[in-house]
Formats: structure tokens, C-alpha cells, sequence
């Protein structure tokens, strides 16, 4: 089985839509995920998600089924420098987050009196079940901390979501704690990441990620990737601080 976790083109956040740039990384897109042959679409019910889906979507003449819980992962947090402001779950300065050794710890990264005051723990239960269920319905079946392979199969499913969302969902198959995805890793607007099962003893699968936020649609085409999800290169850079 292969999972195609795609990230939404340049966010317009203020229109839940996408940018000019976005809508030219959506059509890009298309003619990429066009080339391939997937049996399902799964969309989150937020704007620039499905409009991202769209236009890949019109292009195959296919359609898309709207899963809640590929929303942006939704969770805020009293983050510690926020001067009492709610701020996403996973948008924290190094220097905190590093501080407490629960965050690196698959069982114990919502064990933090900040996690819990944000319910962030509920959330992510709610995540990973429907991701398991999903899987499931394609033949996986969660066993402990592998899959069972109940109806082993090349399917090629596609989810377009957000990157925040998408470290979830990978963190579930790597069992690990997100945090470490959130914070080391960033996937730009319209990029592709691949993860295919590995069944070495029959029945027993695990998921490996063969291309993390892949964007070669944007090289190719000499569109340059957007800065969205990034934070400054060097501290007197112009881009984002915070």
C-alpha cells in the first residue's frame, strides 16, 4: 500500500483559500498526481485544502471524500513566551520545548501541564483513530506497533491536509512523538510525502517513508517553493521571527 500525504498549496489563512502562487502550485500538482494511478482521494473540509484537491481532482475527473480529521491539527497552547496568547500546539521557540525531556517521549509529550491544559492529548486521540480506521478499510489493521496485514494490497490512496496534521499522522506510523516532526522537519505548500508498507513476514506490516515533502513538480516547472511553515535562516533575515 502507498500513502500520498500532500500538502495544500500557499495559503490566503485570512480567505481559508490560496494565494496566486498557491493556486499556480495546485496546477502544477495536478499534472503531477495526474501521471499516477490512485485508487482513493481523502480531502480536509478546510478551503485550502479542498482547493488545492481541486484542481488535481478536475483533472482526473475524480472526486474526494471529506474526513474531518484531517483538519489542521487544532489544539492551542498558553506557549510559554506567549505573554498569555493561545498559539498552535506545535509552534514553540527551541529553547522551551527542548527544556523538557517529556516532549521527546512518544507516552509522555502530553504529560506537560501545557499539553494538558490545551487537551491537546484528546485531539491527537481523535487523529490517529481515524487514521487507523482508514487504514483499516484499506486492509491494514493497527496491531500493537505494527499493522496487521489483513488484505495486503498496492493500493495508492492520496490525503490532502496540512503540514502541522500531516507530522501526526507520521508520527502514528513511526511511532514517535510529533514534536520531533514539527520542529525538524518542514513540508512546503503543494509538497509530497510518499510511504509505502513493508511486509517482511506475511501479515505483519510497517509503514517507511520512501520521499519526505518532495516538491520536484515545483523544480521542474521553476516555481519557486513558498516560505510558509518556515522561520528566518538567520536571525537578520526579513522572513518570519515568530
Amino acid at each position: 500500500m502507498r500513502i500520498l500525504i500532500i500538502r495544500h498549496g500557499d495559503p490566503d489563512y485570512e480567505k481559508d483559500s490560496l494565494t496566486e502562487k498557491g493556486w499556480r502550485e495546485a496546477g502544477l500538482l495536478a499534472d503531477r498526481i495526474a501521471k499516477l494511478k490512485v485508487t482513493d482521494f481523502y480531502v480536509s473540509p478546510l478551503g485550502r485544502a479542498k482547493d488545492t484537491a481541486s484542481l488535481t481532482l478536475k483533472k482526473m475527473n475524480r472526486t474526494a471524500e471529506e474526513r474531518d480529521w484531517l483538519r489542521e491539527f487544532p489544539p492551542s497552547i498558553l506557549r510559554p513566551d506567549g505573554r498569555g496568547q493561545r498559539k498552535i500546539a506545535w509552534d514553540w521557540l527551541p529553547e522551551d520545548w527542548t527544556a523538557e525531556g517529556k516532549y521527546f517521549l512518544r507516552d509522555k509529550w502530553t504529560e506537560t501541564e501545557i499539553m494538558e491544559e490545551g487537551r491537546v492529548r484528546e485531539a491527537y486521540e481523535k487523529v490517529i483513530e481515524g487514521f487507523d480506521a482508514l487504514l483499516a478499510e484499506h486492509g491494514y489493521v493497527r496491531e500493537g506497533e505494527f499493522y496487521k496485514a489483513e488484505r495486503s494490497n498496492k493500493d495508492t490512496i492520496a490525503l490532502f491536509c496540512h503540514f502541522g496534521l500531516e507530522c501526526v499522522l507520521l508520527s502514528r506510523l513511526m511511532n514517535i512523538s510529533p514534536m520531533l516532526l514539527w520542529h525538524h522537519t518542514c513540508a512546503a505548500p503543494t509538497s509530497v510525502t510518499t510511504v509505502v508498507t513493508e511486509e517482511r513476514r506475511q501479515g505483519k506490516a510497517v509503514f517507511r517513508v520512501t520521499a519526505f515533502g518532495d516538491i520536484s513538480h515545483l523544480n521542474e516547472a521553476g516555481e519557486e517553493p513558498a516560505f510558509a511553515a518556515r522561520f528566518c535562516e538567520t536571525f537578520e533575515d526579513q522572513e518570519r521571527h515568530d
